[in-house]
C-alpha cells in the first residue's frame, strides 16, 4: 500500500516542483519511455499514440490540469484546419475559420497572460481599487500557441496540408522535448518527419547525447550556480556597490544565455535520440557585432516566427524605408510584450526595435568603416553593452528596480572592489570565464569536439557523462531551479 501511495505521488502533479529536463524525475521517466518507444517505433499508430500520451503526461507534470486546455486546443484547431483545406470551400468560410482559431488561441493566451496587465492599466487611468485576478499562467502556453497559430495560417495559405488525423497534429503540437520552452516548431518542418517515421542513426544518438550533456552543463552547472549571486543583486537594487552591481548584470547576461540555450540543447538532443530533428535555436549570439546579427543568432525560432508572421505581413521592407523601420519597431514591441505583461518588457522590445532601425539606417555609413580588428571589437563592445543593459529590464522585478540597478552601476563604482570580490566569488568568476571563453572559441572547435565525442569509445562517453553528473551534484542548489523561459 505504501508503495502504491509513493507511486501515485511520483506520478501526480506537484505545483511546487514542476517537472524539468534538469530534474531527476524527468530522467527516470525518460529512461522508462525510451525502451518502450523503441519497441513501438516500427508501429506507426502505436508509436504516435504513445508519444502523445507521454507528451500530455509530461505537460501534466509541468502544468497540472491545464493539459486539458492543450488537448482541447489541439482538437479544435485540427478540426478547423480540415474545414479550411476542404476542396471547394468558400474563401469566406475559410477566413472565418482562421479568424475563429486566432481569436480562440490568442484570446486564451491574452486572458492568462495579459488580463491583469490591462486591468491594472485601466484601473490606473480611472483611479479605482484594482485587485488582481487569481490567474496561474500555464507553462509554455506562448510556445504552443505560436505553433498553433502558424499551423492554421500555413494551412490557409497552402504551405502545408492539414494532418489526416488528430493524433498526428497532437503529436506536432505537444511534442514534449519542445513543448514547454521551445524551440518553436514549424509545421512544414516537423510534420513530414512524423510520417517519415525514421529511426535515429548511431551518429544521431551520440550527437543527441552530446547536446544533452552540453545543455546540462550550461543549465544545471553554470546557470544555476552563477544565478545565486545574480539574484542577490537583482533582489536588492541599490544595496551593492557599482562594481558588484555590474558583475551581477554581466552575470545575468551569461546566465540567461546558458539557461535558455542549455534547455534548447537538451530539447534538440532528446528529439534527435528519438529520430526527430528540431531547428537550431542559438548560434553563439554574444559573438554578434550588431543587433541585426544578434537577433539572427538569439532564440532563432522566435525571431524567424516574428519575421514570418508579424514583420512580413506588416509589409516588411516592401513599403519604403520609413515603413521598414516602423515594421521593425512594431515587431520587436510585440516580441517584448510576448515575453511578459509589464511595461518593462514593452520598453525592452521597443529599445531593441529602435536599435534595429538605427542599425539599418546606419548601414551606408558603417560600410565605409575599415574592416579591421579595432572596428570589429568596437562594434562588438557596443552591441554587448546595449544587450546587457537591456537584460536588466528583462530580469528586474519592476521598472523602478530596473532603473535603480542601472543607476547603481554609476554610483560608488571602483575597480578596487575586485580583489575582495575575487576572493569571495572565485568559483563564480571561473564559471563566468568558462562560458565566455567557450563562447569566444571558433564554431569549428565545437564541431570538432562534437565529432570527437561521437567517434570516441563508449568508455570515454561514460567518463564524460559521470564527470557531468558529478559536477551537477557538487554545484547543485537546494532546489532545482526552473528554466527562465518557463514563465513565457
Amino acid at each position: 500500500m505504501e508503495l502504491l501511495r509513493k507511486a501515485f505521488e511520483f506520478l501526480s502533479y506537484d505545483p511546487t516542483a514542476p517537472m524539468l529536463f534538469s530534474s531527476g524525475t524527468f530522467w527516470v521517466l525518460f529512461l522508462i519511455f525510451m525502451p518502450l518507444y523503441g519497441l513501438l517505433r516500427s508501429r506507426f499508430w502505436q508509436m504516435c499514440g504513445f508519444v502523445v500520451a507521454f507528451s500530455f503526461f509530461f505537460y501534466y507534470k509541468s502544468s497540472g490540469l491545464f493539459v486539458l486546455m492543450l488537448a482541447g486546443t489541439s482538437l479544435f484547431d485540427w478540426l478547423l484546419s480540415r474545414v479550411i483545406a476542404t476542396p471547394g470551400r468558400s474563401r469566406r468560410v475559410r477566413r472565418l475559420c482562421v479568424a475563429l482559431s486566432l481569436v480562440t488561441s490568442l484570446g486564451i493566451l491574452a486572458y492568462f497572460k495579459y488580463a491583469n496587465f490591462f486591468l491594472w492599466n485601466f484601473n490606473a487611468m480611472i483611479g479605482g481599487n484594482f485587485q488582481p485576478l487569481d490567474l496561474v499562467l500555464p507553462v509554455g502556453i506562448s510556445f504552443y500557441t505560436f505553433q498553433s497559430v502558424s499551423y492554421i495560417i500555413d494551412v490557409y495559405k497552402g504551405r502545408v496540408a492539414p494532418t489526416p488525423t488528430w493524433l498526428e497534429y497532437a503529436f506536432f503540437l505537444s511534442f514534449f522535448p519542445a513543448l514547454v520552452a521551445g524551440p518553436i516548431v514549424r509545421a512544414d518542418y516537423f510534420i513530414p518527419q512524423i510520417r517519415e517515421n525514421r529511426h535515429a542513426t548511431r551518429t544521431e544518438v551520440y550527437t543527441g547525447l552530446w547536446l544533452i550533456i552540453l545543455g546540462v552543463i550550461k543549465k544545471a552547472v553554470i546557470a544555476d550556480y552563477i544565478a545565486q549571486y545574480n539574484d542577490l543583486i537583482f533582489d536588492a537594487p541599490g544595496a551593492y556597490s557599482g562594481f558588484e552591481t555590474l558583475m551581477g548584470i554581466i552575470g545575468y547576461t551569461m546566465q540567461i544565455y546558458c539557461d535558455f540555450s542549455g534547455y534548447s540543447d537538451m530539447a534538440i538532443g532528446i528529439a534527435l535520440i528519438m529520430g526527430f530533428r528540431l531547428a537550431q535555436n542559438f548560434n553563439f549570439p554574444y559573438k554578434a557585432q550588431n543587433l541585426s546579427d544578434f537577433w539572427r543568432r538569439w532564440h532563432i525560432s522566435l525571431s524567424s516566427w516574428l519575421r514570418d508572421y508579424i514583420y512580413i505581413p506588416l509589409g516588411g521592407n516592401r513599403k519604403g524605408t520609413a515603413r521598414t523601420y516602423l515594421n521593425n519597431f512594431a515587431t520587436m514591441v510585440i516580441g517584448g510584450l510576448w515575453h511578459g505583461a509589464a511595461w518593462k518588457f514593452v520598453f525592452w522590445g521597443a529599445m531593441h526595435g529602435g536599435g534595429l532601425a538605427l542599425h539599418k539606417a546606419s548601414k551606408p555609413w558603417l560600410k565605409r568603416l575599415p574592416d579591421n580588428f579595432a572596428v570589429r571589437a568596437l562594434c562588438w563592445g557596443a552591441t554587448m553593452a546595449f544587450v546587457a543593459l537591456l537584460w536588466v529590464f528583462f530580469r528586474a522585478a519592476s521598472w523602478s528596480d530596473s532603473v535603480e540597478i542601472v543607476r547603481a552601476v554609476g554610483r560608488d563604482f571602483s575597480l578596487s572592489y575586485f580583489p575582495a570580490f575575487a576572493s569571495a566569488r572565485m568559483l563564480w568568476l571561473i564559471l563566468m570565464l568558462v562560458i565566455i571563453v567557450g563562447h569566444a572559441l571558433p564554431t569549428s572547435f565545437w564541431e570538432r569536439a562534437q565529432r570527437a565525442f561521437v567517434c570516441s569509445p563508449w568508455l570515454v562517453k561514460l567518463l564524460v557523462f559521470i564527470v557531468t553528473v558529478q559536477l551537477v551534484l557538487e554545484l547543485r542548489t537546494a532546489d532545482v531551479s526552473p528554466f527562465i523561459y518557463f514563465q513565457f
